[in-house]
Parts: structure tokens; C-alpha cells; sequence
């Protein structure tokens, strides 16, 4: 059969890369009806039907294997398909219209200076974030100083404030896992250094953070498997090496030992 469409075509028709369409193919989810005597794909009408199925699936964020199941149960029905698709569709409009919603909250909030709330901030700081840790951390350290004095601080912060304090953060980190990964040892002059920017951000946006507050930080990096987790993610090892740059940091500038 040398009629359809070829791959190129199907490609720029469908807005997918060929590359795409190639592996569609390999692992049978997509494999066209039809060759040209030379061997090359050609695409049939019911390929392209299969095709809008795939992509509509993908964009929702099903993987691959799960698209082929779906649209390989031969128990479904194209009414039931198409049912499907439509309560999918109706599902994601409620979502966006939720996060359009929230944002638009975020936006007023600015405006008139209110704290974030745990919404805004989920926004701000990813999937990751889970608002009981702003109520472990109120029980742990909230009849103390820094934290009365890190309230006060915070409270005044808006959205862009968080956005411009985690685009620092995230800085540092990145220039952490380079100095890691290049080998330098935990209680030489860069490391110690970048311990020291690290005590800065906390002293710049939070609250005064002395030598002892830091090394009670590191303490935690090592000890509570979440602030582990938070730097082995960026690399393997780094939660000890930055708990030794911290207390190496606060021996070498306080001349005392750690």
C-alpha cells in the first residue's frame, strides 16, 4: 500500500517530531498500516484517529503503556472513548480553573501586602512543599528567639519576595553541588566559604543566625532523613559534606572547636 501519509507529513500535521513517530512505531503503540515498496511508513486516516487518541492521552500525562492498554481493550467501545476523553477534558478544566483561582488570590494578595498563605506558597515552592512543616517547626522553635524574629520577617514577604529568595537558594545549592562534585574537601576555603553563604541567606531573609544556631542546622542534615533527603537529591553525599563545611566554617571563624 503506498497511499496516506508519510512520516514527515503525519509529523507536521500532528505538530510530533518524526523522532517521535519512529518510536511510536518501535514499541507498537502507533505502527503504520501501510509501506511504500522501499520500506518507508505511509499513514492511513485510522492511524491519524489513533494518533489524536495517543497525543490527547499524553498531554493529560499518561505513560505510553498505559495509552497502549487503553486504547488496545477491545471491551471499549469508541462511544465509551469518547465519553471518557470528555470527563477527562471536564476533570482538567476544574483543575485549571482551581489554579487560575489561585493565582488570581496570589495576585490580590500582593497587591495589598498579605502573607502568603500554604496555598500561595505550595505554589511558590513546588510539590514538595507540605504545610505541617510550618506547624513541626512553630512546636520545635517557637518559643524562641529566632523565631519570633523570623515571623516577623516572613510576614512581611509577598509572592516575588519568596520566588527571589528561592532563586537564591537554589543558586547556592547548585554552586554547593559543584564545588561537591569537583572534589574539594569539606573543611578547605571553598567549602567553607560557600557554609558561609549559607549561614548569610538564613541571617539575610530569616533571622540572625549565630555559629551555634548554624551548627545545630548541620546537625539536622545529617540526623532528620528529610533535611537528608532534601541534598542527596541534588547529590549523593552532599548532606554530610555540607554539615562538615558548616562546622568547619564555625571552628575556623570562631576559633573555637566544633
Amino acid at each position: 500500500m503506498s497511499g496516506g501519509y508519510s512520516v514527515g507529513a503525519v509529523a507536521k500535521i500532528a505538530k510530533v517530531t518524526v523522532r517521535a513517530l519512529h518510536h511510536y512505531d518501535e514499541i507498537g503503540l502507533l505502527t503504520p498500516r501501510g509501506r511504500t515498496p522501499a520500506g518507508y511508513r505511509r499513514y492511513q486516516d485510522t492511524d491519524l484517529d489513533r494518533l489524536q487518541r495517543i497525543l490527547f492521552y499524553r498531554e493529560l500525562g499518561f505513560p505510553l503503556e498505559e495509552i497502549a492498554a487503553i486504547l488496545d481493550d477491545d471491551s471499549v467501545s469508541p462511544s465509551e472513548h469518547l465519553r471518557r476523553r470528555h470527563r477527562l477534558l471536564t476533570d482538567r478544566i476544574s483543575h485549571l480553573q482551581a489554579m487560575a483561582a489561585a493565582v488570581e488570590h496570589a495576585m490580590e494578595a500582593e497587591k495589598m501586602g498579605i502573607q502568603l498563605t500554604p496555598e500561595e506558597k505550595f505554589e511558590v515552592f513546588g510539590a514538595s512543599y507540605q504545610e505541617s512543616w510550618e506547624t513541626e517547626a512553630e512546636q520545635r522553635w517557637g518559643d524562641t528567639d529566632a523565631w519570633a524574629q523570623s515571623q516577623r520577617r516572613t510576614g512581611g514577604y509577598g509572592k516575588e519576595d519568596w520566588q527571589r529568595i528561592k532563586a537564591e537558594a537554589d543558586a547556592l545549592n547548585a554552586r554547593l553541588v559543584e564545588a561537591f562534585t569537583a572534589g574539594e574537601p569539606a573543611d578547605g576555603g571553598p567549602a567553607m566559604d560557600l557554609a558561609e553563604v549559607h549561614r548569610q541567606h538564613i541571617r539575610d531573609h530569616f533571622y540572625d543566625c549565630t555559629f551555634a544556631i548554624h551548627r545545630g542546622i548541620a546537625g539536622m542534615y545529617v540526623a532528620d532523613p528529610r533535611f537528608t533527603a532534601t541534598y542527596e537529591r541534588l547529590a549523593p553525599g552532599l548532606a554530610r559534606w555540607l554539615h562538615d563545611a558548616i562546622l568547619a566554617n564555625a571552628a575556623f571563624r570562631t576559633g573555637e572547636r566544633a
